[in-house]
């Protein structure tokens, strides 16, 4: 599913015109970058999580060039469902 078809799927449920949707689906998607951005998580009570997972330093392997190369610590962005979402999903 892309965001066009969460606007139009919105759209036909509420009524609502798609570019008056689209703009909220927007700013909801740059409320969350903007809150994971400044290190805080988002959670949204029965849905889940948007939280920033730490990875740590390792090392790995350049197959082609067959040298060991160093990845260092940084943070991703992660999604953690709820459990009663979760368990819905089979």
């Amino acid at each position: 599913m892309t965001k066009a078809d969460i606007v139009n799927e919105i759209a036909k449920k509420t009524g609502v015109e798609k570019v008056q949707i689209q703009t909220i689906v927007e700013a909801f998607m740059d409320e969350v970058k903007g809150s994971l951005e400044n290190g805080e998580a988002v959670y949204l009570r029965g849905f889940g999580s948007f939280i920033i997972k730490e990875r740590a330093e390792k090392v790995a392997r350049n197959i082609s060039k067959n040298t060991t190369i160093t990845i260092p610590a940084h943070n991703i962005p992660a999604f953690k469902p709820a459990k009663s979402f979760a368990s819905k999903i089979k």
